[in-house]
């Protein structure tokens, strides 16, 4: 009966004219009939619309930054590929704007503008599953990283090197590039991005249902490389994800994606704030990026290890350093004791605390629960560690007085690696020279009275660490751009960004103009759009 149900659905997809709903015999029902056989169940509910007097509605249109809170007339929870494009079908004809929502992590207000009256919720499509049809492990994207890696580690000890907070939403992760502990060993998530399944809507306003591939003759490969990078919100709403490495073949789903460490190893040192001064402060963090600039060549035996700098602001009392591998790693040890001894050369201040440990691969000691809570963050990536200039920038804002937070911090993440050995067109994601990833940070707060004295903080540390490039990091010989999933409307902002280089640079670098040709494909009526959206090509 389940088997049957889904073919009744499926023998053609549906299209909206006007207001009517009618089968289109043009549209080929490829989408949702190469699901996988048994991967899904028959939709267990929906869609199901939920206005402002339901009791549900508050607890569906708050994202995890609570500065901003959403007002839709209706949030349409969805259970599968068909009802997506069956709601985007009604909502277009009706003349209204739609916005989707996996995880509810987007750093700005793209799912809670209060233009926005129709909110798709993806959370309950969530599936994790091998599909044996397309050799690949097909993602819906309601999972959060913590379902898929739980999942493919239990299922097939298998891993995506995706990012480090299991809450996550994959449906935007994915999209925007997806990096974690394990990117400079293994690449980013969408390297291992075999196919999409997607709802767009045409220039008539018909919703359909597309699957792309990285297949060289795939007719529609343009939408999976927009999704390789491109970032979620621009090109329809992605309904599911196929995961296989390239050159990975056979039927065994073991060998398809790599193999997940049995634990993860790491080593922590922190330093007290109270006896670093500037010199100090200066020599660790330069220590740090020279580590980065030796070591993140594709190939170099460094990559297998990951590490941190948390630069938090003094109020926090301490600052720290990570390292860290899989156990799968053989000379671990003595790469990571390697590390820790670069680091602290010269410092002349001891660690207050040097740990070692090890957990298992899914022990909740390996990820990062972030706390929910009104915040604004900025993200830069650089192809060179920090000038002088740019350290005494992070010294004086970590340390200004008048300013207490203990949550908010400069984080630098190892980069590069393996993630630098693709080409920067054969993805949507340009930026493949660079080493260093960075977070800047207000950290949490939970009133809108401190929202003036947070935002300006991290917005004037921000600008005073890229003075010397228009209060961004502008790509050039240190900077390198910026990442997609990290959004920030200053950079679109002429206030905040003097530059002159437009936002869609410093995300997309040489690949925006691609980016613009196939939206103009596929979101002609730009039905997905927000303020950092890509613009169809004209």
């Amino acid at each position: 009966m389940r088997e049957l149900r889904r073919r009744e659905m499926l023998t053609g997809a549906t299209v909206v004219t006007g207001a009517a709903l009618v089968a289109d015999a043009n549209t080929p029902a490829t989408a949702d009939a190469r699901r996988p056989p048994g991967g899904d169940c028959a939709p267990p509910f929906g869609p199901v619309g939920v206005g402002s007097g339901d009791a549900r509605y508050a607890s569906l249109v708050t994202g995890h930054n609570q500065r901003f809170q959403g007002d839709p007339e209706t949030v349409h929870l969805v259970g599968s590929a068909e009802q997506v494009r069956q709601v985007v079908g009604e909502v277009v004809a009706a003349g209204g704007r739609v916005a989707v929502r996996s995880g509810g992590h987007c750093l700005e207000d793209f799912t809670a503008s209060p233009e926005i009256k129709s909110l798709i919720d993806l959370s309950q499509l969530d599936d994790v599953c091998y599909d044996p049809e397309r050799h690949a492990f097909a993602v819906e994207p309601g999972a959060d990283l913590g379902k898929v890696y739980g999942t493919l580690f239990r299922g097939w000890g298998v891993v995506i090197p995706g990012g480090t907070c299991p809450d996550v939403g994959v449906g935007g992760h994915f999209a925007g590039g997806g990096y974690g502990l394990l990117s400079r060993r293994y690449g980013l998530v969408v390297d291992h991005l075999y196919a999409v399944e997607v709802v767009v809507v045409d220039g008539s306003g018909r919703a359909r249902t597309v699957v792309a591939t990285r297949e060289s003759g795939d007719p529609n490969r343009d939408l999976w490389w927009a999704h390789t990078g491109g970032g979620g919100g621009n090109f329809g709403v992605v309904t599911r994800y196929w995961l296989r490495s390239p050159g990975a073949s056979g039927d065994d789903p073991a060998r398809l994606l790599p193999r997940a460490p049995g634990s993860m190893k790491r080593r922590f040192l922190s330093w007290s704030w109270d006896a670093m001064d500037e010199a100090a402060f200066s020599r660790l963090l330069r220590n740090f990026c020279d580590w980065f600039e030796r070591n993140s060549r594709p190939g170099s035996p460094n990559v297998r290890l990951w590490g941190a700098f948390l630069g938090t602001h003094r109020s926090a009392g301490q600052l720290s350093i990570f390292v860290g591998c899989g156990d799968d790693v053989p000379d671990a040890d003595r790469l990571m004791a390697g590390y820790v001894d670069h680091m602290v050369a010269g410092v002349g201040v001891e660690p207050a605390a040097d740990v070692s440990q090890a957990a298992p691969f899914l022990d909740d000691s390996n990820w990062v629960f972030e706390l929910a809570g009104r915040s604004k963050d900025k993200g830069a990536d650089l192809r060179k560690g920090f000038t002088d200039a740019q350290i005494a920038a992070i010294y004086r804002n970590l340390t200004k007085d008048g300013y207490t937070n203990p949550s908010a911090l400069l984080s630098l993440s190892g980069y590069g690696g393996t993630i630098n050995a693709v080409a920067p067109g054969a993805t949507a994601t340009a930026g493949r020279d660079s080493i260093l990833r960075g977070y800047f940070t207000a950290g949490v707060w939970h009133s809108p009275d401190e929202d003036a004295k947070h935002i300006g903080w991290v917005r004037e540390f921000y600008r005073d660490v890229f003075s010397a490039t228009g209060g961004v990091p502008a790509p050039g010989p240190v900077n390198g751009g910026a990442y997609i999933n990290y959004p920030d409307t200053d950079l679109a902002d002429p206030a905040w960004n003097t530059s002159g280089v437009p936002w869609s640079t410093i995300f997309y670098h040489g690949n925006y103009a691609r980016l613009q040709r196939i939206k103009r494909r596929y979101d002609p009526r730009e039905v997905f759009r927000h303020d950092l959206s890509i613009r169809p090509a004209r």
